[in-house]
């Protein structure tokens, strides 16, 4: 899976709330509603000037705080390509790909604000084709990489039953 485009830059410890912001909370049921505010707490000019495939890249801790499952719900409803972090709190990492979003963990300080990407999955690499450098990723278990070519786990697991995941 190869997937390219431009880099929106965020700091670390982005949470939730910044993500999905709080004051919002009556657009939970209309999440593409919602997705019109992604990021704004963080940026408040993201959602209305990125392009659909853009990624959202990050420092430490990208997705801390509350469990809501609509946060990287919205990120993939706004049409982001995909999360870089260099690390993700651990139930936004699996609400994210359990939903189908990519999430990619690497040097992020390796990459600016509207650097052109190229995610390349399956050889773990990150292309920065603006500095012409190769960063490397950790790389996600195949089961991972499985799920979110088919689409999040409902989906795979529509496809394959509950026992084909390992």
């Amino acid at each position: 899976m190869i997937k390219k485009g431009k880099a929106w830059k965020f700091g670390n410890n982005i949470s939730t709330d910044h993500i999905a912001p709080g004051r919002l909370f009556h657009l939970r049921s209309n999440l593409p509603e919602l997705a019109k505010h992604v990021l704004e707490d963080a940026d408040p000019d993201f959602a209305s000037n990125m392009t659909k495939g853009d990624f959202v890249v990050a420092g430490k801790n990208f997705g801390l705080g509350s469990s809501r499952e609509h946060a990287p719900q919205i990120i993939k409803l706004a049409g982001v390509n995909g999360v870089l972090a260099k690390t993700f709190a651990r139930i936004f990492f699996r609400n994210a790909i359990n939903i189908g979003l990519l999430l990619i963990e690497c040097n992020t300080d390796l990459i600016d604000q509207g650097d052109e990407l190229e995610i390349d999955i399956e050889n773990g690499l990150v292309k920065n084709l603006t500095q012409n450098i190769d960063i490397k990723i950790t790389p996600l278990p195949e089961v991972m990489i499985k799920i979110l070519n088919e689409g999040g786990l409902a989906k795979h697991i529509e496809r394959h039953g509950d026992f084909q995941l390992v």
